[in-house]
């Protein structure tokens, strides 16, 4: 295998280096890529570059031997799957279409959840949908995925806009008194690199030492939603990396035990300006919480 360059077009200017590869190089788990870049062996325009980097029209890549495969990795996806996690379509037309995520399945594969929600996607849509955004394991409702790179395009620049809303349903731990509006930036690897963050919280119901809310958001920052429950005190219920961990080993239930947390609606304007607003109810399990809570 030799050394393989790769030159920008205007289909890709602006996309991020390391989505552009992941929407490339569908075969090939994240944790490679994202290592390949780290180390220097993916460059552009022969400089060593970052992967969050955005590419500019007639950029050049080179991309090494050891990703430069085009023999596609058979993964072993079931009917069975696809039947249980693609089947629940909430909107669907030539550019974009929406699922109703369930819980338990990561959204991209890697080493160790080696087939993702994208893979099964695929399977039955073909290898051309990319996401837009991600959820996390189980968290549940609305994802949305594109069909082509220029509604992908149009989404992240949508999102940098702030000008897609996402609406969530969570339970909280604790009593929260009033409707909070959190204005607090935060980062996902680097401290010095603080993003403007903005959470709504509204509440809709008490519940027995917790309280059950709607989390709107503009932004779309990694756990923003963890992160800012948890600087107010009243951490996501069921949250095991920023949660209480002894309140929710405390909560006797006969549901299983995952992070209440549910993405219940999106909105955002298409390519022509049209509006798609779509909501998601909540999974059987959670109202079932909810019910146990009272």
């Amino acid at each position: 295998m030799s050394v393989k360059k790769l030159k920008i077009n205007k289909d890709n200017e602006g996309r991020r280096l390391d989505n552009f590869l992941l929407s490339i190089y569908k075969n090939i788990p994240k944790t490679k890529i994202y290592k390949i870049i780290r180390k220097g062996e993916v460059r552009v325009n022969s400089s060593r570059i970052k992967p969050h980097y955005k590419l500019v029209l007639d950029d050049v890549i080179r991309i090494p031997p050891n990703l430069n495969s085009d023999k596609p990795i058979r993964k072993n996806i079931g009917d069975d799957a696809i039947k249980h996690h693609v089947s629940n379509i909430l909107y669907e037309d030539s550019n974009y279409l929406i699922i109703n995520k369930k819980t338990g399945i990561t959204v991209h594969g890697g080493t160790k959840n080696f087939i993702g929600l994208i893979d099964l996607v695929r399977e039955k849509f073909g290898n051309h949908i990319d996401l837009c955004h991600r959820l996390d394991k189980n968290t549940t409702g609305c994802l949305v995925f594109a069909k082509n790179k220029k509604s992908v395009k149009h989404f992240n620049e949508s999102l940098k806009n702030q000008a897609i809303t996402k609406t969530y349903s969570a339970i909280l731990i604790g009593k929260l008194k009033k409707n909070i509006n959190i204005e607090k930036p935060i980062y996902k690897d680097n401290p010095n690199k603080l993003k403007p963050s903005t959470s709504k919280i509204k509440i809709i119901k008490q519940l027995k030492n917790t309280t059950f809310v709607d989390i709107q958001i503009f932004t779309g920052r990694t756990h923003q939603i963890r992160i800012h429950t948890l600087t107010i005190n009243h951490p996501v219920l069921f949250d095991n990396k920023y949660g209480d961990k002894e309140f929710n080993k405390s909560i006797n239930t006969e549901t299983i035990k995952n992070i209440a947390l549910h993405s219940k609606s999106i909105v955002f304007k298409d390519m022509k300006s049209k509006t798609i607003k779509i909501s998601a109810e909540l999974p059987k399990s959670f109202n079932d919480l909810i019910n146990e809570l009272k």
